[in-house]
């Protein structure tokens, strides 16, 4: 939760090892993330150029020049069904896998949700839910105590475990004054929503590892400017027992239908740097070519050096 996954520690006792590692993924471009950190939310292609179908992927690396430092990839689908009701459908689904030195997971998401609204143009409020299978995996062979080449012989292990996730999210379009016509969104979200106590055993022990639930909060503005670019200011707020809220904030600014660059900073000392383009309306087409990179860099002035976070996203969303 401090901006940065926990570096691995190993305790042996006796025949019993005890394994503390990353929990849920990061994201620097969370914005372009929104519907995997919270299943209810409407997506930031639609609130921008309501276009309601949008598939996705992001390339995460943090802790660069780091043997075995995390790394996430995520595969992304999200469309919002306008049957002319009061009620949109939202669904989709993600894959994601993610891995940290000898631990990681892979997930497989679908999801689905209701939009509560005459007109989702004008703003609404939805609840979803996310479904899947997550398997998460420790290779043994990797794990190296504190001797040099001191290696703990014991078997590679799997175990695949359901997992949910619930959200609520609401959006307006404001209506006079400095914010006229301008959109104002936020939601709650738990994407994890069973904490998990995975013991993975073997011939000379049992990894004990432990997931807990994560509960995201988030808000943010899209102060749309007389040449039809925005800015967006935003804030991401984490928190997971037994360690600080994270508050995390950022402010973009997107030039019409060009580019993008964005600024930020989180209370785990880390500063944010993004930017990218935007292939679409600016070449004639009816839909939105995204790409985009993102940086983290940690002011930390304890622990052990590990270097910065690179993110590259991609989307491509349309109207349909």
């Amino acid at each position: 939760m401090n901006g940065l996954r926990t570096v691995l520690t190993f305790l042996l006792i006796g025949l019993t090892i005890n394994l503390f590692s990353q929990q849920l993924s990061l994201f620097t471009q969370y914005r372009e993330n929104l519907t995997i950190l919270n299943p209810a939310a409407v997506g930031s292609n639609y609130l921008t150029n309501e276009e309601n179908l949008t598939f996705g992927a992001t390339h995460r690396v943090q802790w660069q020049g780091i043997e075995g430092s995390p790394t996430t990839s995520t595969l992304r689908g999200d469309y919002l069904f306008d049957s002319g009701s009061s009620v949109s459908l939202l669904t989709g689904g993600y894959l994601i896998n993610d891995q940290t030195g000898p631990t990681g997971f892979t997930g497989l998401y679908g999801r689905v949700g209701g939009l509560l609204s005459d007109d989702p143009v004008y703003g609404g409020i939805s609840l979803g839910l996310t479904f899947g299978l997550v398997q998460y995996r420790v290779n043994a062979s990797e794990i190296r105590l504190r001797e040099q080449g001191d290696v703990l012989g014991v078997d590679d292990q799997t175990t695949i475990y359901p997992d949910v996730g619930v959200g609520l999210f609401a959006y307006t379009l404001l209506d006079g004054g400095f914010f006229d016509d301008d959109y104002l969104y936020g939601g709650i979200s738990v994407p994890q929503v069973f904490g998990l106590d995975l013991t993975f055993t073997g011939q000379n022990g049992e990894f004990f590892t432990q997931r807990v639930q994560h509960m995201y909060a988030m808000v943010g503005l899209y102060k749309f400017l007389r040449d039809e670019s925005f800015l967006e200011p935003s804030l991401w707020v984490k928190y997971a027992p037994n360690a600080p809220v994270n508050l995390d904030f950022n402010l973009r600014y997107q030039m019409a239908e060009n580019f993008w660059i964005g600024l930020g900073g989180a209370t785990s000392q880390t500063m944010h740097l993004e930017a990218g383009v935007i292939l679409g309306n600016n070449l004639g087409l009816d839909n939105s070519l995204r790409i985009g990179y993102g940086y983290d860099y940690s002011f930390t002035d304890f622990g052990p050096y590990t270097g910065g976070a690179h993110e590259l996203n991609i989307s491509f969303s349309l109207e349909k």
